[in-house]
């Protein structure tokens, strides 16, 4: 069984999303014990891109930012095995990141660290259902999960991707890019519906969701809701101080989600 699947064992599942190396490191390490200490299920770690085409301004300014100061993959790796080693971070870990990304660094040498380090799936939104497997096959070898994808638009392929997903399936709530959205007019209900009639691994909701209330609202159809944009706003908003800031908001949403 997926190690990620610990993340939907005690009901709704609430991911949070965060860039990693904006403003540096060792902020990104405490936000993410703080995440976890708040009631996280999961964490998505975003590995920073140059050019990451599915985020919206604030998501993409982050990932600048931490080019600029220095993060790299391999900064990255050695901070998820710190986590892990040092910083009793138990939950799953879910990288979030880019094909070239993972291309670049080498598919097998990227698998193979990762797993080491401690992390438990990939989430590569730039690459389609049909040229996965260039990816799938090596995660497997290693243990890690490839996160599906499913959007608005997905329509008859909804059924042929989750029957062979693993970990989770990731449904895209609104076309276009992530960052905060004030409406979510998707039917979530009939996509999560799809999903769970042709496949047997849980669902969750991200993309412009940012609201106790917009959680709570997804969190009735999907077993988990994903929040990045929202939580990438309070770390640029206060820096080193971050940490408080973003497990005081983490509380609120496990708080939603759970209370369904």
């Amino acid at each position: 069984m997926s190690n990620i699947s610990r993340a939907f064992e005690n009901g709704k599942a609430f991911i949070p999303f965060i860039t990693c190396g904006d403003p540096d490191l060792e902020t990104t390490a405490k936000c993410i014990v703080s995440m976890q200490e708040a009631g996280a299920s999961l964490i998505e770690l975003g590995i920073p891109f140059s050019d990451p085409t599915a985020e919206g301004p604030v998501i993409m300014e982050a990932s600048l930012r931490a080019l600029e100061n220095g993060c790299t993959t391999d900064k990255v790796f050695e901070m998820v095995k710190k986590l892990r080693a040092e910083l009793n971070v138990t939950i799953p870990l879910v990288f979030m990141t880019y094909a070239n990304v993972v291309f670049s660094y080498g598919i097998e040498r990227f698998c193979s660290r990762a797993s080491e380090c401690g992390i438990d799936g990939i989430i590569l939104p730039d690459v389609p259902y049909e040229e996965k497997d260039e990816f799938d096959a090596t995660c497997k070898q290693y243990g890690i999960d490839m996160i599906s994808l499913i959007a608005p638009t997905s329509k008859e392929r909804i059924s042929i991707i989750a029957s062979s997903a693993s970990g989770f399936v990731y449904i895209v709530s609104s076309l276009g890019v992530t960052g905060v959205r004030s409406d979510i007019t998707t039917d979530i209900p009939a996509l999560c519906k799809a999903v769970k009639s042709a496949g047997d691994v849980p669902c969750a909701v991200g993309f412009g969701i940012s609201t106790p209330e917009q959680a709570a609202a997804m969190a009735h159809s999907a077993d988990g809701v994903i929040v990045g944009s929202a939580i990438v706003k309070i770390v640029a908003q206060y820096g080193e101080d971050a940490p408080e800031h973003v497990g005081e908001y983490v509380k609120s949403m496990v708080s939603a989600v759970k209370n369904i």
